[in-house]
């Protein structure tokens, strides 16, 4: 990895979701549920004080139909709505988020998946060391020499010699072994 500018890309989507099913039944005063947004901080500040990041941008999924759906209508379909006490918890993340100073990346018809992988490639191009912070296996396939994965909560890194070592494949054939074996959280 290069070793002068390291840049941190936060798939804010994922943690958002591992929050919400490891903190259970926690709300405020007024009786909102917090168990997302207060499991999603303390990731965070896990990330800032373990970490201390100079460059970081927290990703996340917008609400609607991606490029994929248009190019199959199945994509996803088995997947359940987001349960209410978890949408409304999310406009409270983003703040949390921008509280901290930290850009939220969001685009509409994009995953934050697709908007890491190729802010990954870019920061590459231009000389930073990427790590993205996630516990998605799919971004297997997203690892090089100079972007690697690390996941906080299992304080695991996952790097092309890991991939190697474990799948005995390089990272860019992780895409084709999880399409061809298929994924039920997918």
């Amino acid at each position: 990895m290069y070793k002068n500018k390291t840049i941190y890309l936060i798939d804010g989507s994922a943690y958002i979701y591992r929050a919400y099913h490891a903190i259970r039944e926690l709300s405020n005063s007024k009786g909102l549920p917090t168990n997302a947004a207060f499991g999603f901080t303390k990731i965070l500040l896990k990330l800032i004080e373990d970490r201390n990041p100079e460059y970081v941008g927290m990703f996340f999924d917008v609400k609607g139909p991606t490029f994929r759906h248009e190019m199959f209508d199945a994509y996803k379909a088995n997947r359940p709505p987001m349960p209410e006490d978890l949408s409304i918890q999310i406009p409270y993340i983003r703040d949390i988020t921008k509280g901290f100073n930290i850009p939220v990346v969001e685009m509409s018809g994009y995953e934050a998946d697709d908007l890491i992988g190729t802010l990954a490639r870019k920061a590459e191009d231009a000389g930073f060391s990427v790590i993205m912070v996630t516990g998605d296996k799919d971004f297997m396939q997203l690892v090089t020499k100079n972007s690697i994965i690390w996941d906080p909560m299992k304080e695991k890194t996952i790097d092309s010699d890991f991939i190697k070592d474990t799948y005995g494949l390089e990272p860019g054939q992780m895409v084709d072994v999880m399409g061809l074996s298929g994924d039920s959280a997918d």
